[in-house]
């Protein structure tokens, strides 16, 4: 018995496998590079100054934004800071899977006008070795995304520099 003559049939669908295997393969590569050029503080480190504060320095993003990545109650988060905003403000499906607590409703003024928010708090939120505790929030029905937007309630607890791409916040102890 003889094997099968190969045919140009089996040839096309060797290369199609072949190409189909490049490109996860490209795609598998360049969606780290992709994801650090959105999120380049996914692993937050810090340092202790001279005087025993705590700093954690954020790098601005290829849009930017200050995006990282927090621990919420021990959980990991990506979050963008923002000092437009009032308290840290959460999607619901977010404060969902975090576990928040769903408070009081309250009115809140958002980029896309008007909407009923509830009242939450976090019990920890921790950006490298900066560690804060009990910070208000809000957890907002229609904010898009999974990231939380870090607010005031949060941030008027540090002291923060930019310079150039880069913004330190500053814990004293």
């Amino acid at each position: 018995m003889q094997a099968p003559e190969p045919t140009n049939k089996y040839g096309k669908t060797f290369a199609i496998i072949a190409w189909l295997i490049v490109m996860v393969m490209l795609y598998l590569f360049f969606q780290d590079s992709i994801n650090k050029q959105l999120n380049p503080n996914q692993q937050l480190s810090s340092i202790t100054g001279s005087g025993g504060e705590t700093r954690t320095v954020l790098i601005r993003n290829k849009s930017g934004h200050y995006v990282g990545t927090a621990l919420v109650n021990n959980k990991p988060i990506d979050f963008m800071l923002d000092t437009g905003a009032t308290t840290v403000a959460i999607a619901q499906s977010s404060a969902e899977q975090l576990g928040l607590p769903f408070g009081a409703p309250i009115q809140v003024s958002t980029a896309n006008g008007i909407a009923t928010a509830w009242r939450s708090r976090i019990d920890r939120l921790q950006l490298g070795d900066i560690v804060l505790s009990n910070i208000p929030a809000s957890i907002v029905p229609n904010l898009t995304g999974t990231e939380i937007l870090l607010g005031m309630s949060a941030l008027k607890q540090l002291e923060f520099h930019q310079q150039g791409n880069q913004l330190t916040l500053i814990q004293h102890n």
